[in-house]
């Protein structure tokens, strides 16, 4: 393994002017602040404390129409299908929905479809199995956007479809009753960021406050479903530095903390996690990995299950079950990485990391694809090659929109949506190879002259005498953090290190101990193992700090982000 090829990009310290309005904070604190762009006291206060009001859902376009059509299928005892997407995003809308629908007297059940055997998104066959069951109405969450066909097969089964999505887009809308997407044209909703679950407890709300309106108030709050649309938000990496995100992540947040569902409180017990130490880490590391081990190895009725537990005794086999997918999630993750990484020679040689196999499985080729990025620094696409029809998944780099991309191959691809840096596809085997050379052309393009390295923001250069409990404490202010309000990033030049050595069963990791001429520290470098004999005597490292409770003991602990010869 090489020294990590990263920019820093410091933020310079603040001068005495800036640095007045936030008089009575901590400076590495105030730094932070000043440059993610809270300039004044009161902004920054608002935003630590997550003071934001949501807006009525009612501005969202195409909520009126929803609610409406579903308090009649309620008043006639017609039976709704929920059609969610198979990660933790998808899950959580789902099961949030269900439980808002039935809250409210509706006939409402679930239906996930299977990653391998339906794919992402909207099946016609599901939806002309489902009419023949009886179904009226059809409510799909976090997908459906680009599921033109799809609706329109729906609408000719005889099925009202309700589409609430998050992801990008397309040149058109589909031909759905309502369409519930703040991204689309002449939705006069302020916040086009919510995650699929996000968009689905909105949904939730409005039906809500007309059952309020008819004096038939549901049994519990709204806000009780917080905690789903906390795991769901940041298990997807919607924005957590945007007000309504950031004000739904912590209320639910603080719901997993003091009052878990039965469900959450399994898994947070096989994660070894105590709730009143659960924070948005908690949920991108530890919760979202193992609801979503359900859909990519097996099926993710296996995690929606587990939310809809009632008691502890339903919750704890099902949470065991998903930690057992987990592990064995995470050592095909590794062995698919190195093969693909195999496949293409040298990554570092192409603008595009392209690779293909039958041997791929379905369900992690997404994970892989986020590890070459990680690794490369350049989009990568991961193709699971099937009997007739291929599926992959796309991980993309800052400045290179992969969807936009997918979209300029739309010809060649049986259906594709997503983000601007994650999407998935479908495409018959036959175009593969014209698929691979046109995405391969259009990164050339757009990648032409520019050094494929990734850049390191780094909020604050300390020194180690300035690294204490309090000033760890007052970086927890900032949470939740994730995307768009990463955790904050510091660093110190010219440390010596003093030991070294590898830790974790395959010796992945490394463990330094740290110091200059006044202070020593210890510092874990996750996934650097490889680093062990490369690393010179004095180096530059950027770090999380953390408090790491270990035994009854807390004490600080460097988090290392990368590591540089000084």
């Amino acid at each position: 393994m090489n020294l990590t090829p990263k920019r820093w990009q410091v933020s310079p310290a603040l001068t005495n002017p800036q640095y007045t309005p936030f008089l009575g904070m901590n400076r590495a604190l105030a730094t932070i602040l000043y440059h993610r762009g809270l300039e004044d006291h009161a902004t920054a206060t608002r935003f630590l404390l997550g003071e934001y009001a949501l807006a009525a859902p009612f501005r969202m376009r195409g909520i009126n129409e929803a609610v409406s059509r579903i308090r009649w299928a309620v008043k006639r005892g017609e039976r709704i299908v929920v059609y969610g997407d198979f990660d933790a995003d998808g899950v959580t809308s789902t099961a949030l929905l269900v439980t808002a629908l039935k809250a409210i007297g509706a006939n409402a059940r679930p239906y996930i479809p299977h990653r391998v055997d339906e794919g992402y998104g909207l099946n016609s066959a599901a939806l002309c199995k489902l009419r023949e069951q009886g179904t009226d109405v059809v409510i799909t969450v976090d997908c459906g956007i680009r599921s033109l066909a799809e609706v329109e097969d729906g609408n000719a089964y005889g099925l009202d479809m309700i589409v609430t999505d998050h992801h990008s887009v397309g040149p058109q809308v589909p031909g759905a009753l309502a369409v519930i997407n703040p991204k689309q044209i002449n939705c006069k909703y302020g916040e086009d960021m919510l995650a699929g679950v996000g968009i689905a407890y909105r949904l939730a709300d409005a039906l809500f406050r007309a059952a309020k309106n008819d004096r038939k108030a549901p049994p519990f709050p709204v806000e009780d479903l917080l905690d789903l649309v906390a795991i769901g938000t940041v298990a997807d990496l919607a924005p957590l530095d945007r007000g309504e995100n950031r004000a739904m992540v912590i209320q639910g947040l603080k719901k997993i903390r003091e009052n878990p569902r039965p469900g959450i409180k399994a898994l947070l017990a096989v994660s070894g996690t105590e709730p009143e130490t659960a924070n948005a880490e908690t949920i991108g590391f530890r919760l979202g990995p193992r609801i979503n081990a359900a859909g990519r190895l097996d099926s993710a009725r296996v995690a929606y299950n587990l939310l809809m537990a009632a008691n502890d005794n339903d919750a704890l086999p099902l949470a065991e079950q998903l930690q057992t997918l987990n592990v064995k999630r995470q050592q095909l993750t590794k062995d698919t990485q190195e093969y693909a990484a195999q496949l293409v020679g040298d990554p570092r040689s192409v603008p595009l990391i392209f690779a293909v196999s039958g041997e791929f499985q379905q369900g992690i080729v997404g994970l892989v694809a986020g590890r070459l990025v990680e690794e490369y620094y350049r989009p990568a696409v991961i193709v699971h090659r099937g009997e007739t029809e291929s599926h992959g998944s796309c991980r993309s780099i800052e400045g290179f929109n992969i969807t936009e991309a997918l979209d300029q191959c739309a010809e060649l691809l049986i259906r594709h949506g997503g983000h601007a840096q994650a999407a998935g596809f479908a495409l018959h085997n036959e175009n593969i190879d014209a698929f691979r050379d046109r995405l391969l052309t259009i990164a050339e393009r757009q990648l032409a002259g520019q050094e494929l390295a990734p850049t390191l923001k780094i909020d604050a250069e300390v020194k180690l005498h300035e690294l204490t409990t309090d000033l760890a404490m007052e970086l927890k202010r900032l949470e939740p953090t994730g995307h768009g309000n990463p955790s904050p990033v510091l660093c110190t030049r010219r440390l010596r290190i003093r030991q070294r050595r590898t830790v974790g069963q395959s010796a992945d990791h490394l463990r330094l101990r740290v110091a200059d001429h006044e202070c020593e520290f210890e510092v874990i470098a996750f996934r650097m193992g490889g680093l062990l004999n490369v690393l010179p005597e004095y180096v530059n490292i950027a770090y999380a700090l953390e408090l790491n409770e270990w035994q009854g003991q807390t004490r600080l602990q460097l988090v290392a982000q990368d590591i540089q010869p000084a």
